[in-house]
């Protein structure tokens, strides 16, 4: 009876293939810088050494020669700089472009949108996001990128997906700008409570990781006011009980006062904008703890170049009526002490330039440390996520080097020199 045993020789080979795998694997990485904020203590940490092993951070040491590296480390030195923990950005659209406003998106295939996802994964990456959420995203361009990512085959951050955003029909989730004859809907819309949990369901089942939902309508639909509610408190509960079922958060695009409060009461972790909220909504954020993702910044970017790309004149008047309404309310909403966490809203303005958000934050009152952290630390927190937001022992090797004190100057964050993600170097410096 003939057996197909492995010769000897091959079995060898197999395993000498293997153990150099491991040690591959295996393989320590030491990073070395002149600072290192600590987000949580917020206080820089001198001289560091991070030991990192298999993509996550081993030890933290401020002693130079402390750490217990194994023969053969791979050493990232970064004099003169400082390190920050990765940056993470909770409201991003990576198959969105700005430059392509109203309806000059209809000149191109459904798939142009895949492609485009790609290089602005790689633009947010190297502007030092080591972590996003996409609320929001056509033909699950976000999963499937996601996993792209994961798998080595394209550069970019890690991806939390939402995959489609929904609401009920006609409402800023929809698709609103076609005549009945076209027949135009989106294929999550939710009208009932019922409708809403099967939507999270199948969201789930194809991947999503959060759930996006639109409590009120917005800005860039046609339509629809930022102010009105659109979907009611009985079926934000019923996307919040699902999901929490499933054990997935909830994020609500909401701008109107009323939405905003009924997705709070409803349990949503996540008020994605937030521009028109209110005295009650602010008193009812501290009460449950929810989170604010107030996209500060693209107002200006929209104001400059939105004719010029396309957007309808409706769209900009809502724009320009939202913008400095929302940007008052951050400052009150962080004044009486609410929960803020770093959402841009990217791909209404042009991916890469995330972090030019920080500085508008500190204008609206924020220390530069404040801003940093709702990037950072209370990113992490607002996912309940404990491998991100932080350079500490257990987490990703996620973060950036800066030359200089991003503290006193935040802007620095806007270009960082160099980004490291799960202890690779992935933009700037080489390992020495």
């Amino acid at each position: 009876m003939n057996r197909l045993y492995p010769s000897t020789a091959a079995l060898c080979l197999a395993l000498a293939g293997l153990s150099a795998t491991w040690a591959a694997q295996a393989a320590d990485v030491l990073i070395t810088a002149d600072r290192l904020l600590d987000v949580r203590a917020g206080r820089m940490i001198p001289n560091p050494e991070i030991l990192v092993r298999d993509g996550r951070v081993v030890s933290v040491n401020s002693k130079a020669g402390a750490a217990q590296a194994a023969e053969g480390v791979t050493r990232i030195a970064l004099p003169g700089m400082t390190l920050v923990p990765g940056l993470i950005d909770m409201h991003v659209h990576l198959d969105s472009d700005p430059t392509y406003g109203g309806y000059k998106y209809l000149e191109y295939n459904d798939r142009f949108w895949s492609a485009l996802s790609v290089v602005h994964a790689g633009r947010t990456l190297d502007a030092g996001f080591t972590t996003v959420r996409n609320l929001g995203a056509e033909d699950w361009n976000d999963v499937g990128l996601g996993q792209a990512i994961e798998a080595g085959k394209v550069r970019g951050p890690r991806i939390i997906p939402a995959g489609w955003s929904f609401g009920p029909t006609g409402s800023h989730c929809d698709s609103t700008y076609f005549p009945p004859s076209m027949d135009q809907k989106k294929p999550y819309n939710a009208d009932n409570p019922d409708e809403v949990r099967k939507s999270v369901r199948s969201l789930r089942k194809y991947g999503a990781q959060v759930i996006k939902v639109c409590a009120t309508g917005g800005v860039f639909s046609r339509n629809t006011e930022p102010g009105q509610q659109q979907m009611s408190l009985a079926e934000l509960r019923a996307a919040v009980e699902e999901a929490q079922q499933w054990g997935l958060r909830v994020a609500a695009h909401a701008h109107g006062a009323a939405g905003i409060k009924d997705a709070i009461r409803a349990g949503v972790n996540t008020i994605e904008h937030a521009s028109l909220i209110d005295d009650e909504g602010i008193a009812l954020a501290k009460k449950h703890g929810a989170w604010l993702s107030m996209d500060i910044y693209n107002g200006d970017y929209t104001a400059a170049e939105g004719k010029k790309n396309g957007v309808l004149e409706d769209n900009l008047r809502k724009d320009r009526e939202v913008t400095e309404i929302q940007r008052q309310n951050f400052k009150r909403a962080h004044a009486a002490g609410v929960k803020m966490v770093f959402g841009t809203d990217a791909g209404v303005h042009p991916h890469g330039g995330n972090g030019k958000q920080f500085a508008v934050m500190v204008k609206y009152g924020m220390t530069p440390l404040q801003a940093i952290q709702s990037a950072t630390i209370n990113a992490a927190e607002a996912l309940a996520r404990k491998d991100l937001g932080v350079i500490e022992a257990g987490r990703y090797a996620d973060m950036v080097a800066v030359a200089g004190d991003p503290t006193a100057d935040v802007r620095l964050l806007e270009a960082p020199a160099v980004v490291i993600k799960g202890g690779e170097v992935v933009k700037g410096g080489a390992p020495r």
